[in-house]
């Protein structure tokens, strides 16, 4: 039966008959013997197999080039080679797959825009192996974070007739030629669709039924912004809490901060140090950081006012009534407050219609969670539960109600304080590893001008 390398490797005495499958990374040939360096993804680590040249298989040693497939039987046994606990010594060796001098992922370093190039095999590299089975691990933690806490995992539509946002950036979805902008009613939902911005609105409502609840899956924003932080496909966790004011949405976005560095801390040691290795070696410094330290909690417009008084040259001016951008968050974090900060009470303007009024008619109960190295990670609010606001909310963003007619059921029928924030998954990924470009912490980015793959 086969045995995983992650496993193989972790054993703690030798063993006999063992089975392992992968791709061969190098091969050495000596004097009567071969070494091959084989990894099958289970972990960033190689196990060494040792070839004799009489072993039933090794006449085909010469096509166990880097890239092919093989499989290994043999015995586990100390390695008396610096650094490796254990080593293979090969019993049977048999080629799988043939891989011919064309392969692209050679034993030299590449770099993540040559990588992007090949996507469909960069998680065979070092890195991109590591950063995917993080990824895959930190998408774990996120269920377990919310179900231990009672929330409800709903699955909100891909498709959707609503933009959350107000902001228009929206892939339509539609049978019609042309993909026309006005409305059809020969169109398949009978009205314009659109792929979903986020899944807020429908999470507030079993929010409003369920008590919490989470989403957690794809959503699109059709912005032509071909930066570094920015995907036109990515994943966003959004948890909806009834009965919820500001206070408690913020308690809950910067605990889940602190779980999910946590949980890399102590289940993902080995992946995490590969990119203190290679990308940044703050890294770990940083994420221990963030768990130790009290998240600290500073209004926007104090938050306008330090940047301001700082004296320092910003690329981007610091003006009351604008958003902050990344320099700032940053700031504000890594210098200023030295933590991470929870910035509250955004002017109204430019922030969505669904959040808050507050009682001084120029600020909404809107939050946003910073963090050292990258700024915002989550961006919450509690939501506007009186209908007549909320009307009037709508009208100031230039919205039509009607267009909501469900979403404002809900303040007619038992309304109730309920807040909620979302997290973008990707940009959750980008501060636990230390990647400065989206693109490679997703598998296959979207992007203008990009779906190759």
């Amino acid at each position: 039966m086969r045995i995983l390398i992650k496993h193989l490797l972790a054993a703690t005495e030798p063993r006999e008959a063992v089975t392992v499958k992968g791709w061969v990374r190098t091969r050495r040939d000596a004097k009567g013997f071969s070494f091959l360096a084989l990894n099958d993804g289970s972990c960033a680590a190689n196990v060494q197999v040792v070839v004799d040249a009489g072993t039933p298989g090794a006449e085909q040693l010469p096509q166990f080039t880097t890239g092919a497939s093989a499989e290994i039987e043999g015995r586990l046994v100390p390695s008396p080679a610096a650094g490796q606990k254990w080593e293979l010594r090969a019993t049977r060796v048999a080629l799988i797959g043939a891989a011919d001098a064309t392969y692209p992922l050679q034993k030299k370093g590449h770099t993540p825009e040559f990588l992007r190039t090949i996507a469909h095999l960069r998680p065979r590299s070092n890195l991109f192996g590591a950063m995917f089975r993080l990824r895959s691990r930190l998408a774990f933690a996120v269920h377990q974070f919310f179900q231990e806490r009672d929330f409800v995992y709903v699955h909100t539509p891909i498709i959707t007739a609503s933009d959350c946002e107000g902001a228009g950036e929206m892939f339509r979805v539609t049978v019609l030629p042309g993909n026309r902008d006005e409305p059809a009613r020969g169109d398949f939902f009978g009205k314009p669709a659109f792929l979903t911005v986020s899944g807020q609105l429908e999470g507030e409502t079993f929010a409003c039924a369920l008590s919490n609840i989470y989403t957690f899956g794809p959503t699109f924003r059709a912005e032509n912004s071909n930066t570094a932080r920015h995907a036109a496909e990515f994943w966003m966790i959004e948890p909806e809490m009834a009965f919820c004011d500001l206070a408690g949405d913020m308690d809950l976005g910067e605990e889940f901060i602190q779980a999910m560095a946590r949980y890399a801390l102590e289940h993902c040691a080995e992946d995490l140090e590969l990119f203190a290795q290679r990308v940044d070696r703050h890294l770990l410094a940083r994420l221990q950081f963030v768990v130790e330290r009290p998240f600290v909690r500073v209004s926007y417009t104090d938050a306008i006012r330090i940047l301001q008084q700082s004296g320092r040259a910003f690329e981007f001016p610091v003006l009351y009534g604008h958003n902050l951008q990344s320099e700032h968050e940053r700031f504000l974090t890594e210098e200023h407050f030295q933590s991470p900060a929870t910035v509250f009470n955004y002017p109204r303007e430019i922030k969505p219609f669904y959040m808050r009024l507050n009682d001084d008619g120029r600020t909404v109960t809107a939050m946003d969670v910073l963090v050292p190295g990258i700024g915002e990670v989550i961006g919450g609010a509690q939501r506007e539960e009186r209908l007549e606001q909320l009307r009037a909310n709508m009208a100031f963003h230039r919205l039509n109600p009607e267009d909501y007619w469900w979403y404002t059921d809900l303040r007619r029928y038992g309304t109730v304080p309920h807040a909620g924030f979302g997290a973008g998954f990707e940009r959750l990924l980008m501060f636990l590893t230390g990647m400065p470009n989206i693109r490679d912490v997703i598998p296959f980015a979207r992007t203008p001008g990009n779906a190759e793959f």
